[in-house]
């Protein structure tokens, strides 16, 4: 990484393109790209999301989240609204506003995230990590329990069961 620049008590961060600490979640690769280690006022990474796949449903107690997308076609359920968001949109999710959101297209989609504060969501994500070895494929299934337990140690993330209506017959 590039050297540093201290302005008061936050540091100046440079992160050239195609590098950042990558990990895997589920079936996406994230890039941290401004760590809440760095900030503690923002956290920022780029996610790679396969087509289907995305993030259940959930809310964050204590972050507000906006996501740019930068490649493909999402859908997003913010509350009882659903939004289609394709490259160049952005979707602001305050904290404690259940969502979700899933790549509509055919190719992987990339978003990047901005979270503030800093901190809890981070500390969710690498606990729940599977270092990036391949970064053409995922490492392998998901580990439900190790995820729940990760959230309720973290704070970060709260996952909400869909209700009857979302879940079908």
């Amino acid at each position: 990484m590039e050297p540093r620049e201290q302005t008061g008590t936050q540091t100046a961060i440079h992160v050239p393109q195609g590098e950042g600490k990558s990990l895997w979640i589920l079936d996406q690769r994230i890039t941290f790209k401004v760590h809440g280690e760095e900030s503690e006022t923002v956290g920022i990474f780029e996610e790679e999301v396969p087509p289907e796949s995305g993030a259940p449903p959930h809310l964050h107690p204590a972050q507000d989240e906006t996501h740019y997308v930068l490649e493909g076609n999402f859908e997003f359920v913010l509350g009882e609204r659903k939004v289609g968001a394709g490259a160049g949109s952005v979707v602001y999710v305050p904290r404690a506003t259940v969502h979700s959101y899933t790549n509509t297209g055919t190719e992987k989609g990339k978003i990047l995230f901005i979270e503030a504060p800093a901190g809890p969501l981070e500390q969710f994500l690498e606990e729940i990590d599977e270092p990036v070895i391949d970064p053409s494929s995922p490492q392998g299934p998901p580990d439900m329990d190790k995820l729940q337990a990760s959230a309720q140690r973290t704070g970060g993330i709260e996952f909400v069961a869909p209700s009857e209506e979302e879940a079908g017959p």
